[in-house]
């Protein structure tokens, strides 16, 4: 039998010529399709608010209300730690 020869390769190079466009452009374009997927989002929720005004109303009181929540006891636990010192 014989044996066949393959051709010789070559390691696996870097170019590093242009790397920074490539990734540049990557990353506009990976904003781009989020900045799309948001706006999609966003009319969805609009689009929900006006079928369901007052469910939309009681969601937007109660996410206040947690940011408030949260907030007073990040001021009450800074409070603790001022007194401790």
């Amino acid at each position: 039998m014989t044996e066949e020869t393959k051709p010789a390769t070559t390691p696996a190079t870097t170019d590093t010529t242009g790397s920074d466009e490539s990734l540049f452009s990557q990353a506009k374009e990976a904003l781009t399709d989020a900045g799309e997927a948001i706006s999609e989002a966003f009319d969805d929720v609009v689009d929900a608010a006006k079928k369901n005004p007052v469910a939309a109303a009681a969601i937007a009181a109660g996410a206040a209300a947690a940011v408030a929540g949260a907030a007073f006891g990040v001021s009450k636990l800074l409070e603790k730690d001022d007194d401790a010192k």
